[in-house]
């Protein structure tokens, strides 16, 4: 138990550096998971959260997922059916309650590709991320290029979308506030890891997306070389 607590103070310490935080002693990182259905999660498939948490905690990595929905797995910003646009307008009043040191951004579902609705996406997102730093200037937002859908052609514009929120994360990027990109279309098949609605995760889809994440979070925690479960 005291190497395990020893462990635990430590590599708070290593995160609060990381993330440029000044909490409060006995204060652990907070994160604030906002987006679509996908991250809300619903009756008959799962959220990646419901995989996340489990695997943060199993490094000893304590964090506090915040945000003014709730479910039997945590607190989040997933409100399903809306998109990127609706997003901004709800965020600055969101993370004014929830500004958590750490955002996990999922968003670009929900509009057609008859609209060529990508220029708009990418706008709203770097306006919402504009948003989080005037906030918490410190903040650090996981950026996800989304997963694809096998629902067309309303979603055939997100392999274009996925390419331009790349191009995003790079104009970002600032030293005392990050925006990490993290790709959760690499390795999602549709095929396999959506419901029957071909939008959804599955379990195997949902742990899929919870992989990449970690994969992201961990060196913030200064626990990049611990492997990730198969």
């Amino acid at each position: 138990m005291r190497l395990e607590m020893k462990r635990f103070t430590s590599l708070w310490i290593v995160a609060l550096g990381m993330l440029g935080m000044t909490a409060a002693a006995g204060e652990v990182p907070t994160i604030l998971a906002i987006g679509d259905s996908i991250t809300q999660g619903g009756k008959g498939f799962p959220s990646y959260r419901q995989f996340l948490g489990p695997e943060l905690r199993k490094r000893g990595l304590a964090v506090e997922f915040i945000g003014p929905e709730k479910d039997a797995h945590s607190r989040h910003a997933g409100y399903g059916g809306r998109n990127t646009e609706w997003l901004l307008g709800a965020s600055r009043k969101i993370y004014r309650e929830y500004p958590a040191d750490i955002v996990l951004i999922h968003s670009g579902h929900n509009s057609f590709s008859k609209d060529r609705p990508v220029p708009g996406i990418v706008r709203d997102t770097a306006a919402m991320i504009g948003v989080f730093r005037e906030i918490n200037p410190g903040v650090t937002v996981l950026l996800a290029q989304v997963i694809p859908s096998g629902k067309l052609p309303k979603y055939s514009y997100i392999p274009e979308l996925n390419r331009e929120l790349g191009r995003l994360a790079g104009l970002l990027r600032e030293e005392n506030s990050k925006v990490i990109l993290v790709d959760q279309a690499d390795g999602f098949d549709w095929r396999t890891d959506t419901l029957a609605d071909k939008v959804h995760p599955n379990v195997e889809g949902a742990r899929k997306m919870a992989m990449k994440w970690l994969e992201a979070l961990l060196p913030l925690f200064g626990e990049a070389d611990v492997p990730l479960p198969d």
